[in-house]
């Protein structure tokens, strides 16, 4: 091959290796973990309160369950769970949706501070599940009237 063409070919190679996107960080093995609570959420009249946000994770479920847990809190002295909501963790940011809902006392439309945790749940040396945290965030939400 003529050394033009050649150099031509050499070229346009690095060229189009180039264009190729480096792959993302947590895609060469370092796990990403995010999560976040939207700063409204809403009050049924039954009392139903539900919370969202989005997540973030990566590194597979590997055959473990993945849950985005949330509580909630009015008062200094009463922390309610309002549920969990199953992840999925393929390296794609998902909205996540909990609804539950605590009674005595119940939950009023206003403020609230959320807890929202991702956690894994693996098997202990005794088979039991126990939790492992993957990330978590406390946000200061306003709960409106549903």
């Amino acid at each position: 091959m003529p050394r033009t063409r050649r150099a031509l070919v050499i070229s346009l190679g690095a060229a189009l290796l180039g264009a190729v996107p480096a792959p993302a960080a947590h895609a060469i093995g370092t796990p990403v973990y995010r999560l976040s609570v939207d700063r409204l959420g809403s009050v049924a009249p039954d009392g139903t309160v539900t919370l969202s946000g989005a997540y973030q994770c990566s590194g597979g479920n590997a055959g473990e369950p993945v849950f985005v847990a949330t509580n909630i809190r009015q008062t200094s002295q009463n922390v309610r769970s309002i549920g969990g909501t199953t992840a999925v963790c393929d390296g794609q940011v998902h909205h996540w949706r909990n609804t539950g809902r605590p009674e005595d006392p119940a939950v009023q439309p206003g403020g609230a501070k959320v807890e929202a945790t991702l956690m894994r749940m693996r098997r202990g040396a005794m088979g039991l599940p126990l939790p492992t945290f993957l990330a978590g965030r406390t946000q200061d939400v306003m709960l409106l009237r549903r």
